[in-house]
């Protein structure tokens, strides 16, 4: 009768996130445990949690192998944000800047009476 026993190739010696395996048959006929490595999240957008088109799902250490113009967007908040909030920031800049004129503009004719 043939055991099967396999122990971890890693010192790592607990069942844990980072220490997933699966057991693997060499050509040599031998049962070995294979490290397995994490799932990767999607980057998701600051302010309203979506998940950010044109960023890759990867490892932080692969990631940061990579030049910037794969980790980013070509736009203002590129990998941080999606374009919808985007657009929002600058709507919301402009009519915030829009409402001080007119405030500006009352004033001064309230002033001219």
């Amino acid at each position: 009768m043939v055991l099967n026993r396999v122990t971890y190739r890693r010192r790592l010696s607990y069942n844990t996130k980072s220490n997933k395996t699966t057991l693997n048959k060499t050509p040599g006929g031998k049962l070995v445990m294979l490290h397995s490595t994490k799932k990767t999240q999607l980057s998701k957008c600051g302010d309203c949690k979506a998940e950010l088109r044109g960023i890759p799902s990867m490892r932080s250490t692969k990631m940061a192998n990579l030049s910037k113009s794969v980790k980013t967007v070509p736009r203002t908040y590129g990998g941080t944000k999606c374009g919808c909030c985007v657009r929002n920031r600058i709507v919301r800049a402009f009519l915030i800047e829009e409402q001080k004129i007119v405030a500006k503009v009352l004033k001064a004719q309230a002033a001219k009476k």
